[in-house]
Parts: C-alpha cells; structure tokens; sequence
C-alpha cells in the first residue's frame, strides 16, 4: 500500500531536523531519501482482477490499466481510477438483501413506494424486481454522468412503471410477467444508449409480483384459476394428441377397405358382364339350345337346397309311379 504523509507529518520532520545539528548537505540528503521513498511509495498500484484502472495525468484522462501490478507517476501526477467492469452489479427495488453470517435475509420494511405500481386497470400490484448491469466503458462511466447509480434506479423505475401501467393486472400477476421484464429490459437499454454513459443492462427481473394484503386472497383464486385453465387445457391437449391420430388411422383403414371393396365389385360386375355377353353371342348363334342349357344349369343350383321334391306328369293329374317321391339328400341317404 503506499505511504500516507500528511501535512502535520512533514512539519513535524522538518522541525526535528531543524532541532538536530547537522550540516545543509545532510538535510538535503535526508529530504531527498524522505522524498524518493514517497515516490516508490507512490509510483506502486494494484488493479484486482474484475477491475479497469482509468488513468489520470494532470487530471486529464491518459489510458486504462487491466488487472495487475503497474507503475505510474508520483506525487499525485497519475490518479487511479478503480471501476468494476468484470463483475455484474444489482440494484434491488421493493426489498433489500441483508446480508448475514452463512444466509441471506430480505426485507421489505419502508419500501413500499417502491414496490407499489398502479396498472393500467387501476388497480394496484406490488412488484419486486432486480435489475442487473455491467460498466461497459469505465470513461464515460466515470465522467458522462456525475451519480451513475442513481440514474441508473431512476430510469430503471421510471420504465418499470410505465410498462407496469399500461398493462392490466392480471398480466402483471399471472401470465405476461416475463415479457414486460423483457420490455423494460429493452426500452431501459435504449434510454442508457441515448444517455451514452456506458453501462449495459444484463437483465431486468420481477423477483416477486403480489397483489396488496386486503385483496391477495380474491387475486390467490384469480391465480388458481388460471393455474387450473391451463392444466385444463393441457389435459386436452393430450386426449387430442391421443385421440386425433388413432381416429384418423382408423378412417384410413376404412377407406382402404372401401377402395378394396369397390374394386372387388367393380371386378365382379366386369366378369358378370363379360359372361352375359358371351351368353348372349351364343344364344344369337343357337337359341334353343343355349335356353336349355342355361335352364339346367339353374336347376343344378336350385335342386340341392331343396329337402323334398316332386315330379308331376305334364297333365297335372298326378305323380308318376315309377320315380321317387322325396329327394335323396346330401350325405345319400333317401
């Protein structure tokens, strides 16, 4: 670390000195040793390893030092700025964390006129959110802006307020939450750009949304319904996945055994028709004996189902004496 002289030091060292006899030669000696070991004191400086060091020469800006041990100018010729470029920073808004020993405690005393926002229904939610950010350009970091934190909460406040404004509460609550984090996300980027201070937004979060204690139970059942909606239609969406492609393979199959059918008919009726016509050409050829033979024919298909048959002579009068009166049936038995 380098040496600290005040003041009050360097007089009381010149007076010891003037108190001691010794020659000029010697004084000068002692103040220039004094002099050189403040300025390898001073000529030392350390950037830790998520730091920028800005360098300032005669106040004017001269460069940037990355992590490490560097050697500058003494006696206040080179200033070292520290900024922490490497390293994510938060800002809370509606709680703050406590930090403990081995935990981390929150609390959200005498920070309601954070939380509390009026939405575009005019209603009210309580909204905790986190908006996390890197130092992209250590300069403009430093000397653009003269309270970079705090312009940083006010924009940030500003625009969750107006995103949370124009949207109804129960967007806010239930389902939106995540694109109005990423619209205030988008919109504050833009401003910090216009303000060109160097800083770049890594998120913008909604840690917590509620609706205030004397209408949380009535906002708790709103959110229960939602929740239930969307189970709802899930399930749903299942029993389609499920039913839709079963339904349909199974109107493919019947198509299918309909084409099938359809063919199988239209190939019947082809054959029935190519018979008939070559029933008819051999009927035009010899007609007599084609309508005989297709009578016997049907009585070759007619006989065989029929348990009992009779055989009358041509007059009517009775049955002829020498043929059987019944059928012998199928297995041959009379």
């Amino acid at each position: 670390m380098p040496a600290r002289f005040s003041g009050d030091n360097l007089q009381n060292l010149a007076r010891n000195l003037r108190s001691h006899p010794l020659s000029p030669r010697l004084r000068f000696a002692a103040v220039a040793g004094l002099l050189l070991v403040i300025g390898l004191f001073s000529s030392f400086y350390k950037v830790a390893t998520e730091e920028t060091g800005v360098i300032l020469r005669f106040g004017r800006f001269s460069g940037f030092a990355e992590p490490g041990l560097h050697l500058k100018l003494p006696f206040g010729i080179d200033r070292i700025h520290k900024v922490q470029t490497g390293r994510v920073l938060k800002e809370e808004f509606g709680f703050r964390t406590l930090q403990t020993k081995g935990r981390s405690l929150y609390t959200k005393q005498a920070l309601e006129d954070e939380s509390l926002t009026l939405t575009g229904d005019l209603n009210v939610s309580d909204v905790e959110w986190i908006v996390q950010y890197q130092i992209a350009d250590p300069y403009k970091y430093l000397f653009r802006i003269s309270q970079p934190e705090a312009t940083i909460r006010d924009l940030a406040e500003a625009v969750v307020r107006k995103v949370v404004g124009n949207s109804k509460v129960t967007e806010v609550l239930t389902t939106e939450r995540a694109m109005l984090a990423d619209a205030a996300h988008r919109e504050l980027q833009e401003i910090l750009n216009s303000y060109d201070i160097g800083i770049r937004i890594v998120t913008v979060k909604f840690q917590d949304v509620n609706p205030p204690d004397p209408v949380k139970a009535a906002f708790n059942e709103v959110n229960e319904a939602e929740q239930q909606k969307e189970s709802l239609i899930f399930q749903a969406r299942e029993q389609y996945n499920r039913e839709v492609p079963r339904a349909r393979g199974e109107a493919r199959r019947t198509i299918q055994e309909a084409e099938g059918y359809a063919v199988e008919r239209i190939n019947k009726a082809r054959g029935e028709t190519r018979r008939f016509l070559d029933l008819l050409t051999e009927y035009r050829k010899a007609p007599q004996v084609t309508r005989q033979r297709l009578y016997l024919e049907t009585l070759e298909q007619i006989l065989p189902r029929l348990e009992e048959i009779y055989i009358m002579d041509r007059a009517g009068t009775g049955t002829l004496p020498l043929l059987p009166l019944r059928s012998e049936t199928k297995g041959g038995q009379p």
